[in-house]
């Protein structure tokens, strides 16, 4: 190994932190002067002269018992030329090469190692030149992390910067820091955006109060519908009727302070003679009621309630003084819903309806020149008042026009309203409701012929015969006293058109007994006019 060239040890870059300004305190490549113990003479030539009993420790390893010396003599093998390890670099006269510790944090240098009494001798070595700072590569080498030259059992040496300081750690960090400024952010925004949606949808964070308005009196105008209604519900009724075959529903108003109720017949007809009639007022009180009188020609009746007291009788008015067009409220219990109260006008007056009929013998139809109104009336308001914006009783409804029905006015179907709802003249209704009360029947106007109910033309027909083939004009009668034949076709009562027989006797009953009336009829193709005062009969 004496060829006159210094061996070269298998280099290593040094390590560090680039930018230091604290000298290493450890050798590095080529050129670097060895650690020696603090106590020993720093070379001044060449290299120290290391003792001869044992080779050089190894720099960072504790001190360990001495190895045995190797005896002198040539070299086990021949000097490589090129020095490249394993066999050109170290050998047994050669020291080892120091280790390259990592600066500590701060730049604090690290103190040598003792030096074991016992070392190889160096070589020749250059004069020792100061140690400084030599730059750390940016990136590491996997050999920065493993020292071939240590001792055994000993960890790798750690490299560069202290364990969570490095540029790899720093970067972590700001990593996990701007994931958490992140998740925050996103957290805080889902919080932002909930409690926007609860302020949007409730006004606020505190409890929702919602505008409303003062309360009032409950005072309403006396002609309102609201001021109508207040006005006539007390007197307003409810009957439930049941007899041994059948049930129904009905309203009534209060008559008098003595419990006398009007309603219409087809109401309380389920009750027959032994049935019950049960009368609830707008209050909710209940009382038994019993049957004063009825007419099925009519189809009016009156009941009496009886240890009842207030009782509110509801005004009457004046049908006569109707107009077309006047506004009007329906009071009633339609499909047994009591105290249910609709408005309207007055559709038209005087028109001619029959209802009933379900007997078959006619027994049971009732003519009315009714007051047509568009109220809504459905089953169950019948009987109950029809009033003007006095509150005051102008009609009783009676009948409906269902859409379904095809065979004219119902009484007591199911069948809703059309807005073609009729009601009773309350002119006619008091005088039937006078008669019954006072004596327990009522009187029909008649002026004394049979009619033909078969006849198609215009105007109502005379017929041939009377029942039980007797004549058709009753000898004596009103009709006889006037000069009325049978054939003769009557066409007007009162200058009112008449276009069938039905008309007829509805003109006439809307009459008093003992009332004149002008007629015009048609005999032989010649118009005739007559006076006539009307009879009275009894009615069923």
């Amino acid at each position: 190994m004496d060829d006159g060239r210094q061996a070269k040890w298998w280099s290593r870059p040094a390590t560090g932190r680039p930018g230091r300004d604290e000298p290493e305190s450890r050798g590095g490549g080529e050129g670097d002067a060895p650690s020696v113990r603090p106590d020993s003479p720093a070379p001044t030539g060449g290299a120290a002269p290391a003792p001869a009993d044992g080779p050089a420790p190894i720099v960072g390893q504790e001190p360990q018992e001495p190895a045995p010396t190797r005896p002198a003599g040539p070299p086990l093998h021949e000097p490589d030329v090129y020095s490249t390890p394993p066999y050109g670099g170290p050998g047994p006269w050669a020291p080892a090469p120091p280790v390259q510790r990592p600066t500590p944090a701060h730049g604090t240098p690290v103190p040598p190692q003792a030096v074991p009494p016992q070392a190889v001798p160096l070589p020749p070595q250059p004069s020792p030149v100061t140690p400084q700072a030599t730059p750390v590569p940016s990136s590491s080498s996997q050999w920065l992390q493993y020292d071939p030259w240590g001792a055994p059992g000993q960890p790798l040496t750690q490299v560069g910067p202290p364990a969570g300081t490095e540029p790899g750690s720093r970067k972590n960090r700001r990593g996990g820091a701007f994931a958490g400024m992140l998740l925050l952010a996103l957290v805080a925004s889902g919080i932002g955006g909930g409690v926007g949606a609860y302020v949007e949808r409730t006004g606020g964070l505190t409890t929702v109060e919602l505008p409303q308005a003062s309360h009032d009196n409950g005072d309403r105008a006396p002609e309102s519908v609201a001021g109508i209604a207040a006005s006539a519900l007390p007197s307003v009724v409810t009957l439930h009727v049941s007899g041994t075959a059948e049930s129904g529903t009905g309203t009534g108003f209060v008559l008098d302070a003595r419990g006398h109720i009007l309603t219409n017949n087809h109401v309380v007809a389920p009750a027959g003679s032994s049935g019950d009639i049960t009368v609830t007022f707008s209050s909710g009180e209940t009382a038994a009621a019993e049957l004063v009188g009825k007419d099925s020609g009519y189809d009016l009746a009156v009941v009496r309630v009886k240890g009842v007291s207030g009782l509110k009788p509801l005004p009457l008015g004046n049908s006569d003084n109707v107009r077309v067009g006047d506004p009007v409220v329906a009071i009633g219990a339609p499909f047994d819903l009591s105290n249910t109260v609709t408005s309207g006008i007055i559709s038209a007056k005087q028109r001619p309806i029959t209802a009933g009929g379900e007997k078959g013998d006619g027994s049971d139809i009732s003519y009315v020149d009714a007051l047509q109104t568009d109220a809504p009336i459905n089953p169950g308001n019948s009987g109950g008042p029809l009033v003007d914006t006095q509150a005051h009783v102008i009609g009783i409804n009676s009948a409906i026009r269902a859409a379904d029905s095809g065979k004219g006015t119902e009484r007591g179907g199911q069948s809703g309203s059309i807005g073609l709802g009729f009601a009773i003249p309350i002119n006619q209704g008091k005088r039937v409701a006078e008669e019954l009360i006072n004596t327990g029947k009522a009187t029909h106007p008649v002026i004394g012929v049979t009619l033909d109910m078969k006849f198609t033309g215009d105007g109502a027909k005379v017929g041939e015969k009377g029942p039980e083939d007797g004549p058709a004009v009753t000898k004596g009668g009103p009709a006889a006293k006037a000069g009325i034949r049978s054939g003769d076709v009557i066409t007007e009562v009162q200058g009112q058109r008449v276009h069938s027989g039905e008309e007829l006797i509805v003109k006439i009953r809307a009459h008093r007994p003992g009332d004149r009336l002008e007629l015009r009829l048609t005999r032989g193709g010649e118009e005739r006019s007559v006076t006539l005062t009307l009879g009275s009969a009894s009615g069923t």
